[in-house]
């Protein structure tokens, strides 16, 4: 079963997310609080959203977050997969593909053009996965990042 993740959800969401940076080998660089994610989730202006899926005795078993981008190119707003991650223990049981399976219904029901995502290119299981669906990368486009002293350099000392 998948729903729509709930401010109840926030701790397991926490969880999971630390899980999967464990997963990834960055778990350092997972410093989000269940209080950052509770308001980035459910606070006045909400910047993301969550799906959570469940086994069929109401047992988290795995999550989606994402956001909005836009294509200027197709004139229309598209879902950013943030982070997608079922449990290890729970993997192989549909829970992944239903995740994706209700993105991609609500990019078709809104008109959202895209869903998007990036994946570690050591992940071959999730690769394998994401061809299986006719997901296909984008190997033309390189992912850049400004994070910590590269991006407060950058934005401390620039005009407004």
């Amino acid at each position: 079963m998948i729903r729509t993740a709930t401010p109840a959800d926030v701790p397991v969401i926490h969880r999971l997310v630390r899980e999967l940076a464990e997963y990834e080998k960055a778990l350092d660089e997972a410093r989000a609080t269940p209080e950052q994610l509770h308001e980035a989730l459910f606070g006045e202006h909400p910047a993301a959203y969550a799906h959570i899926a469940e086994t069929d005795d109401g047992e988290v078993a795995g999550f989606a977050l994402w956001f909005l981008n836009f294509s200027t190119w197709r004139g229309v707003h598209g879902i950013y997969l943030e982070d997608l991650y079922v449990r290890p223990e729970k993997r192989g049981g549909g829970h992944g593909k239903a995740l994706l399976t209700e993105l991609a219904r609500l990019c078709v029901e809104r008109g959202y053009e895209r869903l998007e995502w990036s994946v570690l290119d050591w992940n071959k299981p999730s690769i394998d996965f994401y061809e299986s669906l006719g997901a296909r990368p984008q190997d033309e486009w390189t992912v850049y990042r400004l994070t910590d002293g590269a991006l407060k350099s950058l934005g401390g000392g620039g005009r407004r």
